[in-house]
């Protein structure tokens, strides 16, 4: 979808072009299956290569099964499945039908499965064996075996604003919400995609993710842009994540292209790892530091092209290492086709910290959250989709200060924690890091940094505080660090702020709880001592 030329050329020539009448299907299987039914599609990790036409047969004895249980347009089908074939396939199948999928996860408990089932209203889930047993206790069709017969149903006719796919939050800030998405979203994913992957679509271009295919990244950064570029994407489940595993499954299918989260780069920069041939590597969820790009430069001989973007509007900034050098502590510039700003509380665009928001028309943006207009109304000032994070322009690249409830007021400093952890990350100790704003007294909030060293490697709280004096600005290093076991984490590998928060807030109140007890023992001591004389 992206023009040819600069990066200033591409933008002022994009068009979006999205057609009056459009199927996700159609994009990612279908039309492939009909021109060239024998491309590979996917390579299946322990298996083999499977063909946009034999994906095109399994998605349609999915759809049988679906229509044997009675779903018909505008149901929301369940998607219980890892990396797979047959992943793709559900969401396939339900598309063609012009119903709504719905992701899940694999790692999810009871608790987390009820309340999206619940929510979306999904009565028909399709999964294997070891999902199946993960809802048993609920009242619903599972959908394990499929009949031979394929289903001989045309695509259903759908437009761009039609609903497709319904996408529930990671809940790093709240209750999960689900993200209702029309057939358009896939063709609004596409020009970040190109660009985070230094055009993806190159001759022998393979494309892989760590990242599961229940959540945005995984399925729309990754296997469904794939399939629709005709780019085979390799499906290999990782319950976990594990270095030696994912070098083997780069070496096995001749990855070219891959999305690392950025846990996973760090997992990575610590082993020291080396994963070679590879044409573009992509990260995103967190901005990278000035180190890591460094290492990634070493470790891979190719810039890491940060992109940036959120479940309700996605893939709208990338950083893209052949058209722009990076700037450290900035995750690019805004993707052809998407207008971001920075604004201010009246919603007017400024040049100071605001903000980060996605004008209206973005093809990737969310349609609403689902059956919750008063949430959906929130998500927005005037024309401008709030994503919640803070940043600042420099230049034409954004710079990311966090979420708006974690920027830390100190002193009269507006910190924001993604460079104090960025930080901290490149100290050979430390495995990974939380950085909060710990309430006090005299400075409103202090920076508290939460660390887990690396096995067997130790470093004291005095060590790490130099290591960011050194490097960053003097308000910004860490009055307290705390060493933890482990950190709160999201399933898709992001730390839980709003839980240090917590911790760091209840910290702060036992302290000032253990002071005020002090205060009243001092005081009970001297009016003790003056009655005694």
């Amino acid at each position: 979808m992206l023009p040819e030329g600069t990066y200033d050329e591409m933008r002022a020539r994009f068009d979006w072009r999205i057609p009056a009448r459009l199927n996700m299907a159609a994009q990612v299987c279908d039309d492939w299956a009909g021109l060239e039914p024998e491309r590979v599609a996917i390579l299946e990790h322990g298996r083999g290569p499977v063909s946009y036409g034999a994906l095109a047969l399994l998605s349609r004895r999915v759809q049988a099964a679906l229509e044997a249980r009675g779903v018909t347009r505008g149901d929301r089908v369940g998607v219980l499945l890892s990396q797979s074939p047959l992943c793709a396939a559900a969401h396939i199948a339900a598309w063609r039908m012009g119903a709504i999928s719905v992701p899940l996860f694999k790692l999810f408990r009871e608790d987390a499965l009820r309340s999206r089932l619940g929510d979306s209203g999904a009565r028909v889930v399709v999964t294997d064996e070891e999902g199946a047993a993960m809802l048993a206790p609920f009242d619903l069709q599972v959908i394990t075996d499929l009949p031979s017969a394929p289903s001989d149903s045309p695509v259903a006719d759908t437009g761009p604003e039609d609903p497709a796919i319904l996408i529930y939050t990671s809940g790093t800030t709240g209750k999960p919400k689900g993200a209702l998405h029309g057939h358009r979203v896939l063709m609004g994913h596409l020009p970040g995609v190109e660009m985070s992957h230094d055009r993806l679509g190159q001759p022998g271009d393979v494309l892989w993710t760590p990242a599961d295919w229940a959540w945005i990244g995984g399925l729309f950064d990754v296997a469904m842009p794939a399939l629709a570029l005709g780019v085979p994407v390799v499906a290999a489940r990782m319950a976990k994540f594990e270095v030696s595993q994912c070098v083997s499954i780069c070496a096995e299918h001749s990855v070219r292209n891959v999305f690392f989260p950025p846990t996973a780069l760090r997992m990575l920069k610590a082993a020291d790892a080396r994963i070679p041939n590879l044409r573009s590597v992509a990260s995103g969820g967190e901005p990278l530091g000035a180190e890591m790009l460094a290492w990634g430069r070493d470790a891979f001989e190719l810039t890491i092209n940060e992109f940036y973007g959120q479940t309700e509007c996605n893939m709208v900034a990338s950083s893209a290492g052949r058209l722009f050098e990076p700037h450290p502590g900035c995750i690019g510039k805004p993707v052809p086709g998407h207008e971001i700003a920075v604004i201010d509380d009246a919603g007017t665009p400024t040049e100071t910290e605001g903000d980060v928001a996605i004008r209206r028309g973005s093809g990737s943006m969310m349609l609403e959250y689902w059956r919750n207009p008063q949430a959906t109304a929130e998500k927005f000032r005037g024309d401008w989709l709030l994503t919640g994070d803070r940043g600042i322009w420099e230049g034409d690249y954004l710079r990311f200060l966090g979420r708006e409830d974690d920027v830390i007021s100190s002193a009269g400093y507006r910190i924001g924690p993604a460079e104090i952890e960025d930080c901290l990350i490149t100290h050979p100790a430390v495995l990974t890091v939380g950085v909060v704003g710990k309430p006090d007294p005299l400075r409103t909030e202090i920076v508290k940094a939460y660390v887990v060293l690396k096995d067997g490697v130790e470093a004291d709280a005095e060590t790490l505080k130099s290591w960011v004096k050194e490097r960053l600005a003097t308000y910004s290093c860490p009055r307290e660090i705390s060493f933890l076991e482990a950190l709160p984490m999201t399933v898709t590998g992001k730390v839980i702020r709003k839980e240090l928060k917590a911790r760091a807030t209840a910290e702060a109140e036992h302290e000032a709880q253990g002071e005020a007890q002090g205060q009243a023992n001092g005081q009970a001591l001297h009016s003790k001592v003056q009655e005694d004389t």
